[in-house]
């Protein structure tokens, strides 16, 4: 194993997996974008992950995914650090994206397992030393076994390290169990930066030792997200038990609907529920209509 290059963790804090906002079939919306982008920070959001689960980037065109790292990095202009997904089930297709993040002034990508055929670890060993040859930025992987079929085990993890150019792990697992051994891995790289998925999870994934959250919510409410990881950090518990419970609240606008993409189509319909952005979903998926609109209104008037 190579020695660590850094004694702490690059990356911290609360970091949104953006929602892409989108006009029409293959139109960015750039308008809300950038009213997006402006409501997490000056929520105080330590970066932003773009292309990722909750950016809907398996559906989107390659040409849109291009167009909407140019904008995003234009338009934040190296006020926060700028995370871009790579994941593909094609290499080729993500080292290009790789690419336009470097040319764009991105910080991080981020990669997980490829997607349909399920990788072997060995295989994706092999699949992650190909790409950190080539990726001209540092990589974050990306835990997501319940939609890429494949975990990141620990001990693929423990080889991996020997790569300074990764730089840490998110992991949307859901397992705290699986968390727990990630941040033993800390032990081989104090550089690495270990972000959780799930935000009903962040406070407690942040008490066990990780570096914070890369959680949907904070699309909508960054404020509170920033306000909670900071309350662990002071190890204010009544602040973070008042501030887990409305975290808590808000998982009601995730119950709205009966798919899988009700996660991506509640965020979106609450954010258009604010005026921030259009609540245009990729297809195959559609935004909410009358009835559930409704019901996420209610559940964000109560929060």
């Amino acid at each position: 194993m190579t020695d660590c290059q850094l004694p702490t963790p690059l990356y911290h804090g609360i970091v949104p997996p953006l929602v892409t906002p989108l006009a029409a079939r293959d139109q960015l919306d750039h308008e809300g974008t950038h009213r997006l982008l402006e409501h997490v920070i000056s929520g105080g959001v330590n970066g932003v992950f773009i292309l990722g689960t909750t950016g809907e980037a398996p559906s989107l065109s390659y040409a849109l995914r291009r167009d909407y790292i140019r904008l995003v990095n234009e338009f934040v202009s190296g006020r926060v650090p700028v995370f871009v997904g790579i994941t593909d089930t094609s290499l080729v297709e993500s080292l290009r994206l790789a690419d336009v993040a470097r040319e764009s002034g991105a910080d991080a990508v981020v990669l997980s397992t490829p997607y349909y055929f399920p990788a072997g670890q060995t295989e994706l060993i092999k699949y992650i030393a190909d790409i950190v040859e080539e990726v001209p930025l540092p990589l974050m992987l990306y835990n997501m076994p319940s939609l890429t079929k494949v975990w990141f085990e620990i001990d693929t993890l423990r080889i991996l390290a020997q790569h300074p150019q990764i730089i840490g792990v998110k992991d949307s697992s859901g397992d705290l169990k699986y968390f727990q051994q990630l941040l033993k891995l800390k032990e081989v790289r104090r550089d690495w930066s270990m972000f959780i998925g799930p935000e009903h999870l962040m406070a407690k994934a942040v008490e066990m030792g990780g570096d914070g959250g890369v959680n949907g919510g904070a699309n909508i409410y960054p404020q509170l997200f920033v306000d909670l990881y900071q309350a662990v950090i002071d190890e204010d518990h009544h602040k973070v038990e008042v501030l887990d419970q409305r975290v808590d609240r808000l998982q009601q606008i995730y119950t709205v609907g009966k798919y899988a993409s009700r996660f991506i189509k509640a965020t979106k319909c609450a954010l258009s529920i604010h005026g921030i952005c259009s609540d245009h979903m990729a297809e195959p998926f559609n935004h909410f209509l009358p009835p559930e609109r409704a019901e996420v209104q209610e559940i964000l008037a109560r929060m």
